[in-house]
């Protein structure tokens, strides 16, 4: 069993008993250079400093330190954004927590935690915070270096919430503590390396408010007409059914309007939108880092032939390629037990090839029909959409 031991930058000062105890009585502790240097001379243990990258290391310093006492130093809580929760997943472990960075920032600011959104930049991009911008809302983010306060700002003040305030707390909880604050939009600080920043959200009157419920406004997205129109896309996103830490294939993504807004309805979904044309598969990509999801995997090529080795999905949506030989028939085949197949039908061919499919396998059809008022001449009228036939059916559990 491993033992993993938070750490926060006081050192061996802010240890409890049994994280000293643990220490203490290591053959060999593992961590980073700068939390290995935290620790006493009097600590025997051997030290093994973690190679870069991390991850793929891990199984070789398991193996090459077994039937030792190992203790693996983490910056402070383990199992928060830290390395407890890699190592839970490769073998047995013991977490002895010290209190997370976010707790100590909060504690600084008289914030409740449990009000706080969380982002990582930590190797990740800072565009993930775009689905975190909302008027009055209290964002944290964990920062990778000193730059990232600065990409912070300059990002809020793009989506014109250049009024919200900043605290970037550096090296929380160590004797060089450093609380730093400002406005986003004249943000010049320099802050050290180990940091967290504070946003308490401010929205400029002409920001764009982007709420996380499905049906955002088409123009929120760059396209090129082809895209699942606003009220077209709630209904779809509710045939959908997300949930939290589920997969979507997205075929015939378009615009990626459809994997953008199940990515964004909770921060574990996750999604694959197929595209066919180059352009609009680069346009997917802009779309999803403008709009918070920047883990959107994009997969530049036509359907089914696109879909080998991808791994399994638990719900798929067909928007675009209906008619295309094997589409639906590879969705269908890939799809895990329990998950659900939705397809949008607008021409008569992709609606008959629906319905065929739906007396094999059963499921709802429905059909959306939705007309917006625009200008004739000097009064209004309603302009209908073209119609689109709904077909969704669950896999049964085998």
């Amino acid at each position: 069993m491993v033992t993993v031991v938070g750490i926060g930058a006081d050192g061996w000062a802010g240890l409890a008993g049994p994280a000293r105890d643990a220490l203490a009585s290591a053959d060999v502790i593992v961590g980073v250079a700068r939390q290995l240097a935290l620790l006493p001379d009097e600590i025997e243990a051997d030290r093994v400093e973690w190679p870069s990258p991390l991850v793929p290391a891990i199984p070789g310093i398991l193996d090459a330190h077994r039937g030792q006492a190992v203790c693996v130093l983490a910056s402070g809580d383990p199992m928060f954004y830290g390395i407890g929760a890699t190592l839970a997943r490769r073998t047995e472990i013991r977490v002895i927590s010290h209190p997370s960075s976010a707790s100590l920032v909060c504690a600084r600011l008289g914030w409740a935690l449990e009000d706080v959104e969380v982002i990582s930049a930590v190797a990740r991009p800072v565009e993930r915070l775009h689905a975190a911008v909302h008027h009055g809302s209290r964002v944290m983010v964990l920062s990778e270096n000193a730059g990232t306060p600065l990409a912070v700002a300059r990002l809020l003040t793009a989506r014109g919430f250049g009024s919200s305030r900043m605290t970037v707390v550096s090296a929380v909880g160590g004797p060089d503590e450093q609380v730093v604050s400002g406005i986003a939009d004249g943000w010049s600080a320099q802050v050290g390396p180990l940091n967290i920043v504070a946003v308490e959200c401010v929205a400029a009157p002409e920001a764009r408010r982007l709420p996380r419920t499905p049906g955002l406004p088409d123009d929120t997205y760059e396209h090129d007409g082809q895209i699942t129109k606003r009220e077209i896309r709630a209904v779809t996103m509710a045939a959908l059914s997300p949930e939290p830490g589920l997969l979507l294939w997205d075929i015939g993504a378009g615009s990626g309007s459809i994997g953008i807004e199940w990515m964004r309805s909770h921060p574990s979904c996750r999604a694959i939108a197929i595209e066919p044309r180059e352009d609009r598969a680069e346009r997917i990509t802009r779309n999803a880092n403008r709009l918070g999801v920047p883990g959107l995997r994009v997969v530049h090529g036509s359907a089914p032939d696109a879909l080998e080795d991808l791994p399994d999905p638990d719900v798929v949506f067909v928007g675009g390629g209906v008619t295309v030989e094997g589409v639906i028939a590879a969705g269908w085949a890939a799809l895990r037990p329990g998950g659900r197949l939705v397809v949008n039908a607008v021409t008569l061919e992709s609606e008959a090839l629906a319905i065929r499919w739906r007396a094999d396998l059963g499921g709802d059809l429905i059909r959306l029909a939705i007309s917006r008022a625009a200008p004739l001449g000097g009064f209004t009228a309603w302009r209908p959409m073209l119609p689109v036939t709904q077909w969704t059916v669950v896999k049964e559990n085998q």
